[in-house]
């Protein structure tokens, strides 16, 4: 039906395609020719282990036959129904999503084709429930690459397209425990006194910004590319606490770190915190189909029962992905996908803190679920990283490149590697992928200061 030879794809995509996030002429690419599992092949047939979940999304694994089947049968009953119709797969994808938030308490949902869109329709929503406009984020979130989004974002991939994106974000600090700007001479403050902190220091930006411009605080339950770092107990509660004090709308950007990737359906459900809105995509169908979802609470609906929600899209509620959605969805309850995770998750803590005490270039180890990071430094003492901010060096480079040569497919970011297979791997394949982490670090050691010499 589509007849091209293997040899023919790289160079014909080469002259074609335009790629995101690159440098046209360095691009690179794996072609790639099928997946199955916790695997892909290229088209030379080299096997890879696929460590990132592709672009931190297949969570349910590669080529599950349930969601290709669900998708087949769609396409043939209905391909596709206007914004303003409903559908059986509609109907059964808003109740399949509002089941798994917490508490089933966001009934509510909102269908959009990714999480960047998932990100602004969730900043229009609480801006038209409030009448506020500010929307409060931290420094080291990726929220999208539309404008309203990439505006939302922390990280510097927003700074190539300043000025001209969204207005109203006001920026606050992570509390990310390694490299804590407020307790550098305290290293050892309880995790209390640290999630403390960190919330005192958001509700100064709250007053001083204005608690009555505020529209949102969107946050990710789990920061993660830039950094996995994972919130301590009683931070998600102090926020919780702040929004209900000061009338904001608390969103969670789960895009990432929702549908089992940290042993729960949703992150923020290990601090027993219910936000008012949630965002999502990557594993709500597992990227079998684009789609994202913006659950909300009853209220924040309401606020649009008697005037328009000026707003839409061509593709909202596309029935062949929303076939994708109910059946990912009810797969991942079929073989509790994310009780695995939950159970792994102690697993792979375990396989990176070995690695951590192995090698002198890693200065922490960090995971939740199986949503893992190796922080790699050149020196523990001083914490200075392996690569720059916001930059790369030869060490990373050829960290990366020996994983891949070696069959290990990661995300490698700044001097920091990701560590985010689908779901459904087990024991033995994590450990196949250690096993290259661990020759791959030999890279990185050769550049660390090893503090028994000094």
């Amino acid at each position: 039906m589509f007849d091209l030879p293997d040899n023919e794809i790289l160079p014909l995509s080469k002259e074609h395609v335009f790629w995101t996030w690159s440098a046209q002429a360095k691009v690179n690419p794996i072609a790639v020719k099928r997946a199955k599992g916790v695997y892909f092949w290229d088209v030379d047939d080299k096997r890879y282990l696929d460590f990132n979940s592709m672009t931190m999304c297949v969570n349910i694994g590669h080529g599950d036959e349930r969601i290709i089947k669900a998708m087949q049968v769609q396409a043939a009953e209905l391909p596709y129904a206007a914004p303003g119709m409903t559908t059986k797969i509609r109907a059964l994808a808003s109740k399949a999503v509002a089941d798994v938030t917490p508490n089933k308490a966001l009934s509510k949902v909102l269908f959009t084709l990714g999480g960047a869109d998932a990100n602004e329709n969730a900043i229009k929503l609480a801006r038209g429930y409030t009448g506020r406009h500010k929307i409060l984020t931290r420094y080291r979130s990726y929220h999208g690459a539309t404008a309203g989004a990439m505006a939302a974002t922390g990280d510097p991939r927003r700074v190539a397209w300043e000025p001209n994106l969204m207005t109203g974000v006001v920026r606050f600090l992570d509390p990310y425990r390694y490299r804590s700007t407020f307790h550098r001479a305290n290293p050892d403050i309880s995790e209390e006194e640290f999630a403390r902190d960190y919330v005192d220091h958001l509700e100064e930006i709250i007053l001083y910004e204005g608690p009555d411009s505020i529209a949102a605080i969107l946050i990710e339950s789990v920061t993660g590319t830039n950094g996995i770092i994972v919130p301590p107990d009683g931070y998600m509660q102090g926020v919780r606490k702040l929004c209900d004090k000061y009338g904001i709308v608390m969103i969670c950007d789960e895009v990432m770190s929702g549908f089992g990737r940290t042993g729960k359906w949703f992150a923020v459900e290990h601090w027993n915190v219910i936000p008012d809105i949630i965002t999502m995509a990557k594993g709500l169908t597992s990227a079998y189909a684009p789609l994202g979802a913006v659950a909300m609470k009853t209220e924040i609906a309401a606020a649009f029962n008697e005037h328009a929600f000026e707003s839409g899209l061509t593709y909202t509620s596309h029935p062949i992905s929303l076939a994708a959605a109910v059946a990912n969805i009810q797969a991942m309850r079929e073989d509790k996908v994310v009780e695995h995770a939950a159970g792994l998750g102690g697993v792979l803590r375990r396989m990176l803190s070995d690695l951590g005490e192995s090698h002198p270039s890693v200065g922490e180890v960090r995971s939740i679920g199986l949503f893992g990071i190796l922080e790699l430094v050149r020196d523990r003492e001083t914490k200075e990283p392996m690569a720059p901010w916001n930059g790369s060096s030869p060490e990373m480079t050829a960290f990366r490149k020996y994983c891949l040569d070696h069959g290990l497919f990661l995300n490698t970011h700044w001097h920091t590697v990701l560590i985010i297979p689908p779901l459904i791997i087990n024991e033995k394949e994590l450990m196949e992928g250690m096993t290259v982490l661990d020759e791959a670090l030999r890279i990185t050691d050769k550049s660390a200061v090893r503090q028994q010499d000094v």
